[in-house]
């Protein structure tokens, strides 16, 4: 799904320029924290350390995000995975409240399949279940974090979550992107949005009726 509206000249020429330098600084200085994290997931959660799933990006195109893992990968009797909530040890709980486990994506941004900001990546099979305004979300790169991510990040519902994802798409300016990049250290610091109201992670998404296009103001 292609943009078909008109992106600033921020968003259209300077923008991935920008995240390919700023993520290859950030690769470089963050190298020793990047080690230590690997070492510690390593040695508390064991193999493997990055956590791997497909995600649809750019124009709905898949490609798979890289993340240090926070859970493991405990069963039941029957060898079903336990709920999130009891997988998700203390450390992967700290990994995320920190938003460490993240760092890892800063390889995604490198090789252009994400952005700083933007809409986050969310799961393949939600792909069937966006109505048309949603779908709009992936008309841009999906980023580390975004307008969603500092206005209530997993403590928000879907629908207020895909508003803002549209939102920010229908306006890309560099000084938005700043403003959301400082706000987002604020959040990481102050440790706000991290759990949904319902679940340890974000309960799962099932569709939406109404398309936003037919909603009074």
């Amino acid at each position: 799904m292609k943009n078909t509206g008109s992106l600033s000249i921020y968003a259209s020429f300077f923008k991935r320029p920008l995240d390919f330098l700023f993520a290859l600084l950030a690769t470089i200085i963050l190298s020793p924290v990047l080690i230590v994290v690997a070492i510690l997931v390593k040695y508390k959660l064991g193999s493997p350390i990055l956590f791997k799933q497909k995600r649809p990006g750019l124009n709905e195109k898949i490609f798979t995000m890289y993340k240090f893992r926070t859970m493991t990968n405990e069963t039941d009797e029957n060898g079903e995975l336990l709920d999130d909530s009891k997988r998700l040890t203390k450390f992967g709980k700290f990994l995320r409240a920190t938003s460490l486990d993240e760092l890892p994506e800063l390889f995604n941004i490198l090789k252009g399949e994400m952005s700083f900001v933007g809409p986050r990546p969310l799961l393949v099979e939600y792909l069937d279940l966006y109505n048309e305004t949603q779908r709009k979300r992936h008309t841009v790169r999906p980023g580390l974090t975004g307008l969603a991510q500092i206005n209530g990040r997993n403590a928000i519902s879907w629908e207020e979550k895909f508003k803002l994802d549209i939102k920010y798409t229908e306006r890309i300016t560099f000084i938005g992107d700043c403003l959301i990049l400082i706000s987002t250290v604020k959040k990481v610091f102050l440790k706000e949005g991290i759990h949904s109201k319902t679940a340890a992670t974000m309960e799962q998404f099932k569709g939406s009726k109404v398309d936003d296009n037919n909603e009074g103001n």
